[in-house]
């Protein structure tokens, strides 16, 4: 089965992945990419340009290759703003849709608290393309931090 993790960031995706995949599973998380793909002692959630780059595409590759066992394994992929494409083909391959919104003064305050301040952008960016569905719509409201 497919699951795509989906929420601004700062919501507790990552979270909601560690308490829910089993050691089997396939898990594609951009920032652990970058993280593992970064010299030692890396920021978890700040990274150059040129590395996103490499990244992005070891996810794009890693996402394609996991598709084709997800009859056999569970793959969880972590994307805050999936593109029209992306929904299609996640639909298409009958995916599991998994929104974490603990609620956008939460997420801000995490941001405020743990992430870069571009971060803020990019969730205000989610929230305004999110707008209209109700909160029982997001099951996930993770813990506080």
């Amino acid at each position: 089965m497919l699951y795509v993790i989906t929420g601004p960031p700062g919501a507790g995706k990552s979270s909601y992945i560690k308490a829910h995949a089993k050691p089997q599973d396939i898990v594609i998380d951009l920032d652990l990419m970058a993280l593992a793909m970064a010299g030692p002692g890396a920021d978890h959630h700040n990274h150059s340009e040129t590395l996103l780059k490499v990244v992005h595409r070891a996810r794009f590759a890693a996402i394609r290759e996991a598709e084709q066992h997800i009859d056999t394994t569970d793959v969880y992929v972590i994307n805050t703003l999936p593109s029209a494409k992306a929904k299609a083909q996640y639909r298409r391959l009958k995916a599991r849709i998994i929104t974490v919104d603990p609620g956008r003064d939460i997420v801000m305050q995490r941001i405020e608290d743990m992430r870069q301040p571009a971060m803020k952008a990019v969730a205000t960016k989610w929230y305004r393309a999110n707008r209209g569905r109700s909160r029982s719509a997001m099951p996930q409201a993770s813990r506080d931090w």
